[in-house]
This record gives C-alpha cells, structure tokens and sequence, in this order.
C-alpha cells in the first residue's frame, strides 16, 4: 500500500501571480492562515478568486492543490482510493488527502456542486478537530500544522437545493469577493491584456453596462475574466466590436435579443 506525495514542481507556484488588492483580503488570509483557520471565498465568476488564491499560496510559500467541483465529485475523488496497478492494489491520495499530509492549501472552487458526501470529509477539518477521516484506510488523518482548507461559491447562482448549509459556513472565515473599482479593473485588463489603456477603460465602461443588465435579461454582466479574454483578442489584431461579441457577448447569453442589445452596446462605445 503507497500513497503518492506532493512535488514542489507539480503545485508550488514558482513565480508571483499578478495580483491587486482591492480591500484587506491580503492581511485577513494571513491572518487566518496562521491561526488556522479555514476561509470562504464569495463571490461572482470571474471576479478573481482562484487568482487570490494563487497568490496566497506563493506568497505563503505553500503548495496548491485546486479542485473545480462538479454534480460527480465524490468524497473519494478528494479523500482517495484503491487501485490496481501491475496487478498490485495500491492506495492512491487524492488532492485533499495530498494537501493534508503535505500541508499544502487545499482549494475547492465552488464547492456547492460537489456532492453532498464531500462535506462529511471537510467538516472535521473545518474545525478544531482538523482531521481528515479517511473510511476505507479506517484512519483519522491528522492534518500538516501548515495545511490550509479553503473553498469558494457563487451566491449569485446558488438555489435552494445547491446552497451552502449554515453548519459548513459557520466553520469558516468568509472574504467577499466582488468586481474591483473601476480604476482598478482597468489596471488588471490593461496588464493582464497588454493593451492601452484607453481600450481597458472602454471595455470596463462595457462592462458595467452588461451588469447593469442583470436581472433584466442577464444573469451575469460581463466579468473581469471576460474582458481579459477580450483584450487580448483586440491586441491580437480582431476589432473591439468583435471582440467584444465573442470573448463577452456569446459567453453571457444565447438570447438573440439581448446579443443585439449587447453588440449595440459595444458599437457605442468602440
């Protein structure tokens, strides 16, 4: 029986993800971290979360191990399994056993889709027990003093069935993420896009008109993500409407009403 450890070349983060505060999420992570303590990261898609995280974890020096939850993600995809390899049966860790053991920064990114059996393994780590029960080892996994749980979700988009439980909240330290401020998001798309500046501000502007569109036909505005993509698309030559069209328009809705709505918008503006 073996279990497979963490490589440095595999999950640490070698060199400073591009990152700017937009309120005291830095200090407070920090904070948490030393205290062990696990946090919740709220917000919209695209807003930011997953490259925070990155960045915590180099900044922390730890290894980062993320997981995009889905409807078919079971406990054993995190905790582990047994498996057959060259007619032996080996036990294999799965990401969040790894992170226990390795004590590394465990990240489950909307953590609403998992199913409901995964919160039974991260709850006795999400307190002061900090441990991983591990059923088909018949072991409680202690966790590395410098192992870190932390998981993100979109309220935005949770319904009943597929909210966070006030049981699984309450043991956590919540950041609320949002879009940055206008100055601020035209320094992260110009950046992070390679484009001038000029064309960064019209794309927040753009922006901000989709969201305001939210509820009324949207139910998201474009993200920073989006105007990410679409920058890069416009340094690369396609015309901003164009861009626009594709990298934000097609990615926020199917209606053809609104994608006309949204293509006269960006007409405006470019």
């Amino acid at each position: 029986m073996q279990a497979r450890a963490l490589t440095p070349e595999e999950y640490f983060i070698e060199a400073e993800p591009y990152y700017e505060a937009s309120g005291d999420e830095i200090v407070i992570f920090e904070a948490a971290y030393r205290n062990k303590l696990p946090i919740l990261l709220k917000g919209p898609t695209g807003c930011g979360k997953t490259r925070f995280m990155e960045y915590m974890a180099w900044r922390l020096e730890r290894p980062l191990l993320t997981v995009s939850c889905h409807d078919d993600l079971t406990a054993s995809d995190l905790v582990g399994r047994y498996l057959v390899k060259g007619g032996e049966t080996v036990w294999v860790d799965g990401p969040l056993a790894r992170a226990v053991r390795a004590g590394g920064i465990c990240y489950l990114d909307e953590i609403v889709e998992a199913r409901k059996d995964t919160m039974v393994v991260i709850h006795p780590l999400a307190d002061d027990r900090r441990v991983l029960p591990m059923e088909k080892l018949g072991v409680l996994l202690e966790a590395n003093q410098d192992f870190c749980l932390a998981i993100s979700y979109n309220p935005g988009y949770q319904s009943v069935l597929k909210d966070l439980k006030q049981s699984t909240r309450q043991r956590f330290v919540a950041l609320e993420f949002g879009y940055p401020s206008a100055a601020l998001e035209q320094r992260i798309v110009a950046n992070e896009a390679n484009i001038a500046a000029e064309i960064a501000e019209k794309l927040v502007k753009f922006a901000h008109m989709t969201r305001n569109l939210k509820g009324s036909g949207l139910d998201e505005g474009a993200s920073t993500r989006l105007l990410m993509h679409a920058g890069k698309l416009i340094a690369s030559g396609i015309g901003p409407v164009s861009a626009c069209q594709s990298a934000i328009a097609q990615a926020i809705t199917d209606d053809p009403e609104m994608l006309a709505a949204i293509q006269e918008l960006s007409s405006s503006l470019f």
